[in-house]
């Protein structure tokens, strides 16, 4: 069946599929949600209004065999930065698209009447929309339970929790996984464009259609290349074991670790969270150390994280959230944060916004630094249910700053600063502040190289060399987005010199074309590019490529250094 576009107007409630234009055929996740936003959305439009437009995207390779290939994308104009935005996850659902022939899922508009909810439903008959009550108002959790038992455990769900409801600017798009729990399209609150679309869930059936191969034989080969490549290096051994909470000690030993609401650079309890007292836990629990958060997965980073008693609280129990709730808001017990991370999925909030949002709050006096019992309550009873306290902290990080007076606010375009601080860690923080769509690690991983040694060395503490690092992750990372791989493949992709070219391979045999790396660099710098332009005409300027002032005038301990590279530095990143 050949790939088509699916497009739903939530304005009049129609449905068409399209052909795939010519121009969109050799794209795919990233590159392709952020090609049609660039093409189709207003840069001025207001994010909640009816001229943006939501994009789901599977990636190039979603829906074959390839190891790691379960990634989807979805993309819109951000409620939360204003610029333009993608955000990718795991579970099942990319793959189903794949098979069922949908290229892109966009949706635009919104219906005259506020008070109706929807739902999607594909399958191999095409696209419906459907009026829905029974779960409206309910949590993520509950959702993927009653669709379970509607429609069928081996159902695909893409869902948004109460906080997308009520348009909560950090809101997330929920992801089911292969056990029925979550996996989240975390930054920039497009949970909430999914909300002012009025779709509470998008349901994909599953299907016995295959994606076509136009060379089986070499994909196969290029996959075992691959995968191998990917299995024998050491990052992934420790990522297996540890999950990437195995980065507390490291960073914290670095003295990058964002500590009480980013005033040090090193947290005392650390090694009550860090990867290793997790890991046992997780065993002396019975829960899982080692876990995949979509089919096909062979790094498996993902655990599943139980309470005393045994019971499920969290899985993909990520590094970047155990800092937030844990240094950054100077929790030292795993069990309270554990416990605020299930909540976050059920409520459908970015991990990362919320925890951060807390640290300004305890700045502010809201509750106390440490206090995890307060911080649950809060979630429960004021963000889960919308009170106004509950709504600040659900907007992120910068509007509890606004609404308390806050001065250290650690945001870039409005999006919180995750786990590395950058006067510590210099490539991190070029591309915190250069990044198109807010402070977003993941958009160039510099720490493997600032950090881990992978792909080189570079002295984090030096200005030398750190925005060429960005530049060349960044560009990587962009291309990487587009075939619906995980980010986490790059750690091979370093330092195995069979991993790139495997993966070329794979999109060759998959499409029967003949890419080189080269076009793999230019289809990153044109996603990038695309993306930059975009936050141009929505009226961004390299003014807005800059850290917060108290990154460059409070030193942090223990190296006491502050954010000094130029701000002509910084703007010689887009010199390409």
């Amino acid at each position: 069946m050949a790939d088509k576009i699916f497009r739903v107007n939530m304005s009049d409630l129609s449905t068409k599929v399209e052909t795939v234009p010519e121009a969109w055929m050799g794209l795919g996740g990233r590159g392709l949600t952020s090609t049609i936003v660039a093409a189709e959305v207003k840069p001025t439009c207001h994010p909640l209004g009816k001229h943006n437009k939501l994009v789901f995207a599977p990636g190039l390779l979603s829906g074959t065999p390839a190891a790691n290939s379960g990634r989807l994308s979805c993309g819109a104009k951000s409620p939360l930065t204003g610029t333009i935005k993608e955000a990718n996850a795991g579970g099942t659902s990319a793959q189903m698209l794949a098979k069922l022939g949908v290229k892109a899922l966009i949706i635009e508009g919104k219906p005259a009447d506020d008070s109706k909810w929807y739902s999607l439903r594909i399958n191999d008959a095409g696209i419906t929309i459907n009026e829905e009550s029974e779960v409206i108002g309910m949590g993520n959790f509950a959702v993927v339970q009653a669709l379970n038992k509607r429609l069928g455990d081996k159902v695909g769900v893409i869902t948004i929790g109460p906080a997308g409801e009520m348009r909560m600017c950090a809101a997330n798009i929920s992801v089911k996984d292969p056990d029925s729990h979550l996996r989240s399209n975390g930054r920039g609150g497009l949970g909430a464009v999914m909300g002012s679309k009025k779709i509470k869930f998008i349901a994909v059936e599953p299907t016995s259609q295959k994606v076509e191969i136009a060379d089986p034989e070499a994909f196969r080969a290029a996959n075992r290349t691959f995968a191998k490549a990917l299995v024998d290096n050491p990052i992934s051994k420790a990522l297996a074991q540890y999950g990437t909470n195995v980065l507390v000690n490291i960073i914290n030993e670095a003295g990058g670790m964002p500590t009480k609401n980013f005033t040090k650079g090193q947290f005392e309890g650390h090694e009550a969270i860090s990867g290793e007292t997790m890991y046992d836990t997780i065993v002396a629990r019975g829960g899982k150390p080692k876990h995949n958060c979509h089919p096909g997965c062979v790094i498996q980073c993902s655990q599943i994280y139980a309470d005393v008693k045994g019971n499920y609280k969290t899985s993909g129990f990520e590094y970047e959230t155990i800092w937030a709730f844990g240094a950054d808001c100077c929790i030292d017990n795993l069990d309270y944060i554990a416990e605020a991370d299930n909540l976050l999925d059920d409520i459908g909030l970015d991990s990362i916004e919320i925890p951060v949002a807390f640290g300004v709050a305890m700045e502010a006096g809201v509750l106390k630094f440490g206090d995890g019992p307060e911080m649950i309550r809060i979630l429960k009873e004021e963000v889960g249910t919308g009170t106004p306290l509950g709504r600040i902290i659900g907007n992120g990080a910068g509007a509890v700053g606004r609404a308390f007076g806050i001065t250290r606010v650690p945001v870039v375009k409005n999006q919180a600063i995750p786990a590395y601080d950058p006067r510590a860690i210099k490539g991190i923080g070029i591309t915190y502040a250069t990044s198109t769509q807010g402070a977003d690690h993941t958009m160039g991983y510099t720490i493997a190289t600032n950090i881990l040694g992978v792909g080189g060395k570079l002295d984090p503490l030096s200005k030398e060399g750190q925005v060429e690092l960005s530049r060349n992750l960044q560009i990587a990372t962009a291309a990487i987005d587009s075939t619906g791989m995980c980010l986490f493949i790059a750690f091979a992709a370093l330092d195995d010199a069979t991993c790139l070219p495997s993966l070329i391979d794979m999109i060759n045999a998959r499409f029967g074309i003949n890419l080189v790396a080269e076009d793999v660099t230019n289809l990153g710098k044109t996603i990038l590019k695309t993306e930059h332009a975009f936050n141009l005409a929505a009226g961004f300027t390299n003014k807005d490529d800059r850290l917060p002032e108290f990154f460059s005038e409070e030193p942090i301990a223990p190296h006491n250094v502050v954010w000094d590279i130029s701000d002509e530095a910084i703007d010689s990143f887009w010199d390409f």
